[in-house]
């Protein structure tokens, strides 16, 4: 179901025209509808309710609170990777044994901080972590669950800068380089080796790498359990990806349920997936004002009040966002360059688009911005990050104010 729809020459995020939020809220602003974020969740309820699965939100995609406590309040865990992630979720509710620690840089700070809070399972990505995470947990008198993350060298198709299964990124262990893993986990008292855990990449929009990684994770497990280890769980992370262009494909989240539960079911495993822009991506629009047009010999270019600094995606990964007029136009269509106020020529929110030429004042929509817009922004160019708007059904509500300026250095000192 599309929670983002034209009605009567505008476009409506539920029953609510995106021209009232910008109004009453201003731009840039982040739009989120309640009914597709629930909606996505049920999906995967529904997916894998007959099946043991422990379904870890992607705090990374979106950490909003709002959006955090609603999924939570659904059943969701958490997959966090940073003691920053593990802290909100913690302050907006979730218990500390529904978290999934994972992350290939985990400092001893943030190691110390996960044990004492007895989070779920930890997610070893490295001989010198799991040497580490031994160390705290003596120290702390703690047994702590650990996955062994594992790097089963498969090419996606996907962006190079979101592919995370090959042994050329620095995710994960090598799965060749396991069994030297083997003398060090038998002959530890603080930490017990329970499960394996895989992601292979993000925004992968076939079956068949989850298909071949499933495989693999399970030739592990059957290696690792004929040597005496107590595996009870494959964590295969997440990755499904969603439809960014006009008339793209993504497969269906019951179709993803029907391929995972089809390879564990006769395993006994408990499964864990950590889904995040499959769940927020499709839920979400960026609302930006046109500021100013220009033309020269080459380029018609669209400057907006939305910037790089808002939604990345484009400028650091050439990612496509589908965007259009909040109001339907009537006019000359033209190719034009949308791109921001900020300081740099990859300073863009969509290329070579066309469209009903804008002019200075007219509202666009960028679609599929849930995931990855707000919790990558920053303030460069000392610019306040926006503000975000819940809606559901008539109703709306501020999830996060618009930054003030005085917020931007109220952290600094002369």
């Amino acid at each position: 179901m599309n929670y983002f729809y034209e009605k009567k020459g505008e476009v409506f995020c539920e029953s609510v025209a995106l021209s009232k939020l910008a109004s009453e809220f201003g731009t840039p602003l982040y739009v989120y509808s309640l009914a597709a974020l629930q909606d996505h969740c049920q999906q995967y309820k529904t997916s894998f309710d007959s099946f043991p699965t422990e379904i870890c939100y992607a705090v990374k995609a979106n950490d909003n609170a709002s959006i955090l406590k609603e999924i939570f309040s659904l059943g969701f865990g958490a997959d966090v990777v940073s003691q920053g992630e593990l802290e909100k979720v913690l302050k907006v509710g979730l218990r500390a044994t529904q978290v999934v620690y994972s992350g290939v840089g985990k400092s001893q700070r943030e190691i110390e901080r996960a044990v004492e809070v007895g989070v779920g399972v930890i997610n070893v990505e490295s001989v010198s972590e799991l040497k580490l995470i031994q160390k705290v947990a003596q120290s702390k008198g703690r047994i702590v669950s650990i996955n062994l993350r594992v790097n089963p060298n498969i090419d996606v198709k996907t962006n190079p800068y979101i592919a995370t299964g090959l042994y050329q990124t620095k995710f994960g262990i090598a799965d060749e380089a396991l069994d030297e893993l083997v003398p060090l986990l038998q002959n530890s008292s603080s930490v017990v080796l329970e499960g394996f855990a895989c992601h292979i990449g993000s925004q992968i929009l076939e079956l068949k790498s989850f298909e071949q990684a499933s495989l693999r994770i399970l030739e592990i497990v059957q290696s690792f359990k004929s040597k005496g280890f107590p595996i009870q769980r494959v964590d295969m992370g997440g990755g499904l990806g969603i439809a960014y262009r006009e008339g793209e494909v993504s497969p269906p989240i019951s179709e993803y349920g029907k391929v995972m539960r089809e390879h564990f079911k006769s395993t006994g495993l408990k499964l864990y997936l950590e889904p995040g822009r499959s769940i927020i991506g499709n839920a979400g629009v960026l609302l930006t004002e046109v500021i100013h047009t220009k033309v020269n010999r080459e380029k018609h270019f669209t400057i907006v009040d939305a910037a790089m600094n808002d939604l990345i995606r484009p400028s650091l990964y050439d990612a496509y966002h589908s965007m259009g007029h909040v109001r339907t136009k009537n006019g000359p269509d033209c190719i034009t360059d949308i791109v921001g106020p900020v300081c740099e020529t990859g300073d863009f929110l969509g290329l070579g688009r066309t469209m009903v030429e804008p002019i200075p004042g007219d509202l666009l929509f960028i679609r599929s911005a849930g995931a990855y817009g707000f919790s990558m922004a920053s303030n460069y160019n000392q610019r306040p990050r926006p503000a975000e708007v819940m809606v559901s059904d008539h109703k709306f509500w501020l999830i996060r104010k618009r930054e003030s300026f005085e917020t931007l250095w109220q952290q600094e000192t002369l």
